[in-house]
């Protein structure tokens, strides 16, 4: 047999954290002293295996999960763990007669260890650095995102129980449940990776989930620069506003990076305010020592005990904190959003969904609606214009790409019109012949108004910044 049939364990490195992003409070002011270089890790390779061998690992993973004290094992170190199922598996692969040799004996020791202490055949796939998507449609079919290009994989399950086995072992972690009665469900993992599940019946040909895998090393903003995503002014102008308490909302549609870009921008607020961060499933990760995490609950199965956002929100307020951060707003809590950021938590920030900024207004009047306050469009448009200061919008575009389309600046109102004006765009010209978007950020040539704000904190931007015929 040969070893293309096994798949290979990789050996996750302990990921370095990012250091904290320091602003100097001097006249000219920037993010960027130098260029950051940092490798980029090769794609890992996961073969196919073979029939006999992904039922022999899932019979001799029942086997052992009777026969072991399985929480005993899992408080032992990785390598007495390792050498103990080890020699389980030995013995097992002798009586079965399974052809293996020495290296696909340790890769199946591997797997057998992923099955009891981890996610199985999705384990290879979490700790590949090149995969940034997980969509398994049902236990036969299962594709990756790499480099913002789908692909498919050889990975699969046993058989339907397996899959969901292996996702109620991953909702059962956060205290949610999936089965016929509450067929879809949102979840994470440990390091903040966002889990969806629909299962039978409202998932026809059986499990689907989909896993949006998180960086062990959080973007920064030198990091989304160097990838195209903006550049270097654009990028100084939203450090500076978010050091210097100007709310911002970040926009874009699913996949677009508005929580990545959410965890960039929050490296720059100061480690002396206290935040509270407000999700349906926790994923942002904030590096100041001062957090208050909070995360929704679903309703039990007799119906009671929902807690949802709008909740948490009323009772963030209560616990003092500096800003409020608001993972995701789709509903009624974004009227109480808006009450925070008006009444003394200035710099408060929150994702939302929409194409561009004028439609994020558009959905923020419809979503205040959904809480079913006697209030007229007027005094809504009032609340935005007067909580909201700059709408960043982000773009997933047709090659995989995420680049930051407008920063946009909210002015004011003007009878019952929110005004707004563009500050920065991103100017497509074309597409090249391997399918890449052809395009340049551009200066629309205006000064943002919170430009005084900034001066004001010893900050000064250069006016060089908003001039349109200089190249960003």
């Amino acid at each position: 047999m040969s070893s293309r049939f096994s798949m290979r364990r990789v050996a996750a490195a302990d990921p370095v954290p990012a250091p904290t992003e320091s602003v100097p409070e001097s006249v000219s002011w920037s993010i960027f002293p130098e260029a950051a270089t940092e490798p980029v890790a090769p794609p890992v390779a996961n073969p196919l295996l073979t029939e006999k061998l992904l039922d022999a690992k899932v019979r001799l993973h029942r086997r052992l999960i009777e026969e072991i004290n399985l929480s005993a094992l899992e408080k032992l170190p990785e390598d007495e763990m390792r050498g103990h199922v080890q020699q389980l598996v030995s013995q097992y692969v002798l009586a079965e007669r399974l052809a293996l040799n020495t290296q696909e004996l340790n890769d199946f020791v591997s797997e057998i260890l992923d099955e009891m202490t981890g996610l199985g055949p999705l384990e290879p796939l979490l700790k590949d650095q090149s995969v940034n998507d997980i969509l398994i449609n049902g236990h036969e079919c299962v594709y990756v995102e790499r480099h913002g290009v789908l692909e498919p994989t050889g990975v699969r399950f046993k058989d339907e129980a397996h899959l969901l086995r292996i996702i109620n072992k991953i909702v059962s972690a956060v205290g949610r449940r999936v089965d016929e009665s509450h067929p879809m469900c949102d979840a994470r993992l440990m390091d903040g990776s966002r889990v969806n599940v629909a299962v039978r019946p409202v998932a026809i040909d059986g499990p689907l989930m989909s896993i949006r895998k998180f960086s062990k090393k959080p973007f920064n903003l030198n990091k989304l620069v160097e990838v195209g995503a903006l550049r270097p002014p654009m990028a100084d102008l939203l450090a500076a506003a978010v050091k210097a308490r100007v709310t911002l909302i970040v926009s874009g549609g699913t996949g677009s990076g508005k929580t990545t870009m959410l965890n960039a921008l929050s490296a720059f607020i100061s480690e002396k305010e206290r935040l509270l961060t407000i999700e349906d499933a926790a994923e942002l990760q904030l590096q100041q020592p001062h957090v208050g995490r909070m995360e929704t609950r679903p309703p039990s199965i007799e119906g009671k005990g929902e807690i949802r956002q709008r909740d948490l929100v009323k009772n963030a307020l209560r616990m003092r904190p500096d800003r409020v951060i608001l993972g995701e707003c789709r509903g009624e809590e974004a009227f109480d959003m808006l009450q925070a950021m008006n009444t003394g938590h200035e710099g408060s920030m929150a994702t939302i969904h929409a194409n561009t900024p004028r439609d994020a207004i558009s959905r923020l009047e419809q979503m205040i609606g959904m809480a079913g306050l006697p209030m007229t469009v007027a005094s809504i448009r009032g609340q935005i214009a007067a909580a909201i200061r700059v709408i960043v919008q982000l773009s997933r575009l047709s090659d995989g790409k995420r680049r930051v389309m407008s920063i946009a600046e909210i002015t004011g109102l003007e009878g019952d019109i929110v005004q707004m004006q563009e500050i920065y765009k991103f100017v497509r010209t074309g597409t090249a012949p391997d399918g890449a978007v052809q395009g340049h950020f551009q200066a629309t040539g205006v000064r943002p108004r919170f430009l005084t704000d900034l001066v004001a904190m010893g900050i000064k931007i250069p006016g060089s910044y908003f001039d349109p015929s200089q190249p960003l």
